[in-house]
């Protein structure tokens, strides 16, 4: 009875828009006078720590619960977000790419970027390319071990880039991008070393 007068007196609980909040409203404001009383009867007035920082924390209870309201409307969600959170994957988008099927000419262009070399220098690696071996993935010279695209001499070198080096023209090119890389710097540069010397 005596919280219950008191949050009357204050006029707390007439103005909390929920029974709940007007009930813990009211508990505070007791708490907050018992606090006050029991500061007005120290020794020469002065409030000690605790009892200063028992006030400040009723009073901020007391300031929330006139401002906040467990019936008050949510905002609504962002369609957006809740879009992307309703992905199962999280929202990230892959994209894979099947280079065996493609001509070797558009994987070899494609492939330049990851070796450093700009799109440029594709006129080069294609001259060089098609006089060593036309792009043909199973080219085999006669009168030597070299073999596949970028004509690896032998051809079992290229198996550093992958056990289906005999077959796969993705697998023979990053060899050979890499050999041209190490060696020559630029695939105009293996093409310059060709056109003087007949090899690279």
């Amino acid at each position: 009875m005596a919280a219950t007068g008191v949050a009357v007196g204050s006029g707390i609980a007439l103005d909390q828009p929920s029974v709940a909040a007007g009930t813990s409203a009211s508990l505070a404001s007791a708490s907050l006078s018992r606090s006050d009383a029991s500061v007005r009867h120290q020794p020469d007035h002065q409030p000690d720590a605790s009892a200063s920082t028992s006030i400040s924390s009723l009073t901020a209870l007391r300031a929330r619960l006139d401002t906040t309201s467990r019936s008050a409307p949510r905002p609504p969600l962002d369609p957006t977000k809740t879009a992307t959170l309703d992905q199962e994957s999280g929202g990230q988008v892959t994209h894979t790419e099947d280079l065996s099927s493609q001509d070797p000419r558009d994987i070899a262009r494609a492939l330049l970027p990851q070796y450093g070399f700009s799109e440029s220098e594709f006129t080069c690696l294609d001259e060089l390319y098609t006089k060593e071996s036309g792009w043909n993935v199973h080219a085999d010279n006669p009168t030597s071990d070299a073999y596949g695209i970028p004509q690896a001499l032998p051809g079992s070198k290229m198996a550093s880039a992958g056990a289906d080096w005999a077959n796969d023209a993705a697998t023979q090119i990053k060899w050979g991008l890499e050999y041209i890389r190490s060696s020559y710097g630029t695939p105009c540069g293996a093409w310059s070393h060709e056109l003087a010397y007949n090899w690279y």
